[in-house]
């Protein structure tokens, strides 16, 4: 049996799971570790963005064009909304809302994140195991030329246009690790850090107390997805983050962020030319196709992932 575990956040990390989850024999075991830096309440509502992506991916749900979201949704709720005068810059669709009724349903009455998340992902067909880093409060702040703002303030109300001077993990010092985090990282016998903003994505995570030393000292092969393709990001705003944050914008400047952290790194073919700068950093480097599409793509991908194992 082959132990697999992804740290992933967003539409990146949502589409290496499937392909994981589609490469994967039935008695494999993946364990999918999701960001929360990015939850939020709106409306009287808990929303975790990154782990609905993820299962609704896992499920076959999601909207493929948007890479967010259900496929065939609606917004009836959200215009009346609208018209009794809420601010609606959020887009909740219908049957999106009946995720976030539920979860909030269950959270008020004292479950956990990470078995509310079990729940909801077993009733909608997921296999794999999907685990919040932290049942506890965490929450991105971003620093900007405005001033701090909340991450989905700056990340959908201001459409991420804000140079990010920083980034703070609130509550990450106090959070601790869900059931089960660390056992997914030191048991696997493969880790991969998916292809999503090492800086919305995977810091969250690891400034949780206990992941990056788990992520450390696991016997596992360690593997890091670039989400940087010929020095533009895949999706979003990890290329402006580097810049701004002081990095070089490529493949290498993903590689140095995760020195220490990973023993492969996987770039695209469209930056073979620093496989060997990648190489000096002390790193194993694969060299692929990175940009992964549709169901196929993923899979592929995912396989020459898994055979670094």
């Amino acid at each position: 049996m082959t132990r697999v575990t992804l740290l992933a956040g967003g539409v990146g990390g949502a589409r290496l799971a499937h392909g994981l989850d589609l490469a994967l024999d039935s008695d494999d075991d993946l364990t999918v570790v999701v960001n929360v830096g990015d939850d939020t309440e709106l409306h009287g509502l808990a929303i975790s963005p990154d782990i609905d992506t993820v299962v609704y991916t896992l499920a076959g749900l999601n909207d493929e064009e948007r890479g967010w979201g259900l496929r065939g949704e609606t917004y009836a709720t959200l215009e009346a909304m609208s018209r009794l005068g809420e601010d609606t810059w959020f887009t909740l669709g219908d049957r999106d809302l009946a995720t976030h009724v539920v979860r909030t349903a269950r959270l008020r009455r004292g479950e956990p994140l990470s078995s509310v998340t079990a729940g909801i992902a077993a009733s909608l067909g997921v296999r794999p195991r999907v685990l919040p880093v932290t049942d506890d409060p965490l929450v991105t702040l971003v620093d900007t030329p405005s001033g701090r703002l909340g991450f989905q303030e700056y990340f959908v109300g201001r459409q991420h246009a804000d140079a990010v001077l920083g980034l703070t993990f609130d509550g990450a010092d106090d959070a601790r690790p869900a059931p089960g985090v660390l056992p997914a990282l030191t048991d696997a016998g493969l880790v991969v850090l998916a292809p999503s903003n090492p800086f919305l994505s995977i810091h969250p995570q690891l400034a949780v107390p206990g992941v990056r030393e788990a992520l450390v000292a696991t016997h596992a092969r360690r593997v890091g997805v670039s989400p940087i393709v010929g020095g533009q990001a895949i999706k979003g705003p990890a290329a402006q983050i580097l810049e701004t944050l002081g990095h070089e914008v490529s493949a290498l400047g993903v590689a140095r962020l995760y020195t220490g952290l990973v023993d492969v790194m996987c770039i695209d073919e469209a930056d073979a030319a620093l496989a060997g700068p990648i190489e000096e950093l002390g790193f194993d480097v694969l060299v692929t196709r990175t940009v992964m599409g549709g169901p196929p793509g993923r899979e592929r991908l995912a396989r020459e992932l898994l055979a670094l194992a």
